[in-house]
């Protein structure tokens, strides 16, 4: 098992191989589908102009991201009304949805890990193997347990976005996670799903 702080180095990724088993303790956000496409539209793209606090919260991930990992999660906050945030549950949602920003945010700020469940695409792959990056998988279904690994929430950012889609900045300690696709080409997620349409043909022959 191996412990990694963040932010992490571009040796450190490169020596991660598809199937390890990691550790990570250090600062990260979170950032689903509103956040995606926000930086996307207003900082890479920039098919918006920037509005109200845009500006402020961009200067303020930016550090975070360059060297750190963005968590696809969309927490069950506890404290909303007093501002003592403390996370509840925070387990993974689905990467794919974020397939059509992920590479370019990850080259924009130098991200080094995505956190997530079910794993991303080429496009995706394709930015691991250049930024370099990897993807970690994270356990479904265990949002309680992970969430005992989020120490303290240093802050939080766009929680006009609603909790679920906010930035929340987490300190964790020990956060378990799969690389399931690492900054060599390699994806778990594209294997087992050859496999399955191998057997799946196998199936379909020995019907006929």
């Amino acid at each position: 098992m191996r412990k990694i702080t963040l932010p992490i180095d571009d040796e450190t990724i490169r020596s991660l191989k598809a199937g390890d088993p990691v550790l990570l303790s250090g600062v990260m956000i979170t950032g689903r589908d509103a956040v995606h496409k926000w930086i996307t539209d207003t900082f890479i793209k920039k098919t918006r102009a920037p509005q109200g606090d845009d500006l402020e919260t961009y200067e303020a991930i930016k550090p975070l991201l360059d060297g750190g990992v963005i968590y696809h999660c969309g927490p069950v906050v506890a404290g909303l009304e007093s501002g003592d945030y403390r996370f509840v549950a925070a387990g993974p949602t689905t990467s794919i949805r974020e397939e059509p920003y992920q590479g370019d945010v990850m080259r924009h700020f130098n991200i080094k890990g995505v956190i997530g469940k079910g794993g991303m695409g080429a496009k995706t792959l394709q930015a691991c193997q250049e930024v370099p990056a990897v993807y970690f998988h994270a356990i479904g279904g265990a949002a309680s347990l992970i969430a005992q690994c989020v120490q303290r929430v240093v802050g939080v950012y766009k929680l006009d976005f609603g909790v679920p889609e906010a930035i929340w900045v987490i300190e964790v300690k020990d956060f378990p996670v799969v690389v399931t696709m690492d900054s060599h080409g390699n994806s778990l997620h594209q294997e087992v799903e050859a496999r399955a349409r191998e057997k799946l043909a196998d199936l379909l022959q020995s019907a006929v």
